[in-house]
């Protein structure tokens, strides 16, 4: 009989007060998907922070291990992917029973596709990947559908490392264990907890700790439940009534967050401006 799926230590970090460049005032997310060509969405205003205590030093080791295996970084903020399986990850965890379950009860937590248990083994099924990094500039992930889903992130090997939202003004420090899930079209980098809240190429090119590494999967949403986080698509009339910025084609300084040439993105927001192929 299968252990008990006991709750994860749940934390849930503000992440809607933003710090926007004038002469914005907002930001929001257009999208690559025909179906939204003339919508924009703000961003999710929260990140969720877990820690999958069901999964031990010796299980997080393996999975580590496999993962450096397969995947090769070397100089800061590379960061590379290598798809894996639930199959494979229980394979190389024995000792962790029911691995998949227990990972989705955790993500289940957020409550982001609402109560059920369905919708997170769904999107669990989908795809799992092993992501290395040697720390990470800041960037957002928007492009192909993106910005229709949320990401999840599971520390398997880290070290004074912090995840960065430079604009949301989230600072979380990362431990083996620890599972996040947020917006990916907001600015997120990884940073050394010494570098107050800048993402320095310096900080990981030496040392026994340069490179990190993570299990990560999206969470795709539907429209209603955007709607249901607060965050529901709507016209682009709206957001530019809004004075919104397009987090779709926002550059950001790899070190600060900094978003380059404001001016350019001026007119994100005109239903003149399409990103997707209609």
């Amino acid at each position: 009989m299968n252990a008990p799926l006991s709750p994860c230590n749940h934390r849930i970090v503000a992440a809607d007060t933003h710090a926007v460049p004038h002469p914005f005032r907002a930001f929001a997310v257009r999208s690559d998907e025909a179906r939204h060509a003339f919508d924009a969405r703000a961003p999710y205003g929260c990140v969720h922070l877990l820690h999958a205590g069901f999964l031990d030093a010796a299980a997080l080791a393996n999975l580590a291990r496999e993962g450096f295996a397969r995947v090769q970084v070397q100089a800061f903020s590379d960061i590379e992917h290598a798809q894996t399986s639930l199959q494979d990850l229980a394979a190389l965890a024995p000792g962790v029973d029911g691995l998949d379950d227990r990972l989705a009860a955790a993500l289940q937590q957020t409550g982001v596709l609402g109560p059920g248990a369905d919708p997170y083994r769904d999107s669990m099924a989908l795809r799992v990947d092993y992501l290395a990094t040697c720390g990470a500039g800041f960037h957002n992930d928007v492009d192909r559908h993106g910005c229709s889903c949320l990401f999840w992130l599971l520390v398997l090997h880290a070290h004074d490392v912090e995840f960065v939202q430079p604009h949301a003004g989230v600072r979380l420090s990362l431990a083996p264990g620890d599972l996040i899930v947020f917006d990916p079209s907001m600015a997120h980098g990884l940073c050394r907890p010494a570098d107050e809240g800048q993402s320095v190429a310096a900080s990981f090119e030496a040392g026994g700790h340069r490179q990190q590494m993570f299990l990560t999967g999206e969470l795709v949403l539907d429209d209603a439940q955007w709607a249901a986080l607060g965050a529901p698509w709507l016209p682009v009339d709206v957001h530019a009534g809004r004075a919104a910025l397009d987090l779709m084609v926002a550059e950001f300084d790899d070190c600060s967050g900094a978003i380059k040439q404001l001016r350019t993105l001026r007119d994100g927001m005109s239903r003149s401006v399409c990103h997707a192929e209609i």
